[in-house]
Formats: C-alpha cells, sequence, structure tokens
C-alpha cells in the first residue's frame, strides 16, 4: 500500500499540504503540524493505506484548519527582514560589496556576497554561534558534575531542542540561538543532566536545578514561543 511523500489534499477548509509517513512502529493512523513549513504530517501503520489517512484528515478538518492559521508568520532570510537572536530582534542587512561573511553588528545581522547566497551565508553564521554557544555552556555544566559529553553537534530538529544519547553525545537545535540566553542555560542543563540520569525522575529534575536558576522560566518560555523559532529560515 503506497502512498506519496507529499500531496495536496482538498479539505472543507482549503486545499492542504500533506505529507504521508510510514512507521512500522505506529499503531493507528495519526497526524500532527510540522510548524516549519506548515504542512500536515500523516503518520501511517504498515498495514494502513492512503484512504485511512484521508479519512482522518476529514474527521480532523476544523482542527487541522484551526492549527494552520494559528501558526505565527514566516520569516525568510532576506535583505530587510527581522529575526531573533539572543531573544532579541535583529535586521538582517545585506551588504553585497563588503568583506566578511556574517556578523552581527548592535541589533542587525550583517551579510556579504550575492544576494543568493544570503540564506546560506545567514544559515551558517546562526548554526555556527549555535553550537559556539550550545557548546561552551554544556561543557561548563558538564565539568560540574564531573561528566564529558562524547560530542556536541547542533541540528534542524522538528521536535526537540536537545537530546542525549546513551553513549554521551548532546545535540542541540541550532534555532535555540535565536531564543534568549537563560533558555539556552536550560536546555544546556538539560541534557547535561542526562548524562547521568537518562529518565525524567526525580533525581533528573533536581540535578537540573542545581545546573541551572532558569527552568521556572524557560520551560514556559519554550511552549508559549518556541513554534515562533521553527518559522524562521
Amino acid at each position: 500500500m503506497d502512498v506519496p511523500n507529499a500531496e495536496t489534499v482538498d479539505l472543507p477548509n482549503g486545499p492542504t499540504q500533506v505529507a504521508w509517513r510510514r512507521s512500522s512502529r505506529a499503531r493507528r493512523v495519526s497526524l500532527r503540524i510540522d510548524p516549519r513549513d506548515g504542512t500536515v504530517v500523516v503518520t501511517l501503520p504498515n498495514r494502513a493505506g492512503r484512504n485511512a489517512g484521508v479519512a482522518l484528515l476529514m474527521t480532523h478538518a476544523d482542527w487541522v484548519a484551526d492549527r494552520l492559521a494559528a501558526l505565527p508568520s514566516a520569516v525568510r532570510f532576506a535583505d530587510g527582514a527581522t529575526v531573533p537572536f539572543l531573544g532579541r530582534p535583529h535586521r538582517i542587512r545585506h551588504l553585497p560589496a563588503a568583506r566578511g561573511v556574517a556578523w552581527c553588528d548592535g541589533d542587525e545581522i550583517c551579510v556579504t556576497g550575492r544576494a543568493e547566497f544570503l540564506p546560506r551565508r545567514l544559515a551558517d553564521f546562526l548554526r555556527a554561534e549555535a553550537l559556539r554557544r550550545l557548546r561552551a555552556a554544556a561543557l561548563a555544566k558538564a565539568a560540574l558534575i564531573g561528566m564529558i559529553p562524547k560530542r556536541i553537534t547542533v541540528k534542524d530538529t522538528r521536535s526537540r531542542w536537545g537530546s542525549c544519547a546513551a553513549d554521551g553525545s548532546i545535540a542541540f537545535s541550532w534555532r535555540l540561538v535565536m531564543a534568549p540566553e537563560f533558555v539556552q542555560d536550560y536546555v544546556a542543563a538539560h541534557e547535561v543532566a542526562h548524562l547521568r540520569h537518562m529518565d525524567h525522575g526525580p533525581r533528573f529534575w533536581a540535578l537540573v536545578e542545581r545546573l541551572t536558576p532558569h527552568t521556572g522560566a524557560a520551560v514556559p518560555w519554550l511552549r508559549g514561543e518556541g513554534v515562533r523559532l521553527l518559522r524562521v529560515g
């Protein structure tokens, strides 16, 4: 029962972009909204076909429409656009003839070169800043508890701000560089605490509290504002 990777499905509220996913672990048909591009992701168990997914979409068409309408406006990397950096708005300024690649100057992020290179150069700058800042925070917190991460990387994750693998590898969403520094501090502490406790039990949360004072502010910030970070770029 093959399904397309993606297609436009006519729902009662209008044409909707749908991405189909097949999962051997799924026990039922499910759907979610990918806030990065406003796509509805439908996950199908092995034995379910496209018709089952369309039926679920039709049943929840109003929910889908409401969730899509509630998404913040997308912000593309372009000259004059405003993007968050360390929790503050920064204007993208294209300087085609300037030397260098990309840098922060006050409340602006300057990017050189041809216009078609701007999105990639800005994304590279933000990723590099995210890795530099989050790596430093994670290493400092790991040292406090006598641990050393195997490696620290940044990725463009869809559903988690950070992760810690069983081998001690830590990964962060590069988009955290757009969040306030207290949010970055909390996520770094959260993942470092997993180096010692892989669950979310009382000892884990007690260790997080030792490593950061920002849990109470950062968790609701991510719940309320995190989706805006996913709409950038």
